[in-house]
């Protein structure tokens, strides 16, 4: 059964922010990106570095980031066969969008420390 992604085309206006979300959204595929741009290039370093989200999520998210031209997929015959993940220069140009993002949540996190 092939996984539908709901929201993949849903853009009635044309908007670059659901544009953005449609590619980027949801609760892994940021935190994939950044492990990827951090050198976790395979499957189980992903995991390692993302303990919480469940195998076949972390493939969903995998797939629909390689199916949006974010992270390459290289297969090595190689036995047992290696599979790595890197980003393209489009996942590249998401690194200072993230960085931003992580910037704000650093702030964030200080300021709600500092307020307990």
């Amino acid at each position: 059964m092939d996984n539908i992604r709901k929201n993949k085309d849903f853009n009635p206006y044309n908007c670059p922010v659901t544009h953005c979300m449609n590619k980027i959204g949801g609760k892994w595929k940021i935190l994939i990106i950044y492990a990827v741009s951090k050198n976790c290039d395979r499957f189980s370093k992903l995991k390692k570095a993302i303990p919480v989200i469940s195998k076949q999520m972390l493939v969903n998210q995998l797939r629909e980031l390689e199916e949006d031209g974010i992270l390459e997929r290289t297969v090595y015959a190689e036995v047992p066969p290696r599979v790595e993940y890197k980003l393209t220069n489009q996942g590249l140009s998401l690194m200072p969008v993230i960085g931003v993002l992580q910037d704000w949540g650093i702030k964030d996190l200080q300021g709600a420390l500092a307020g307990s």
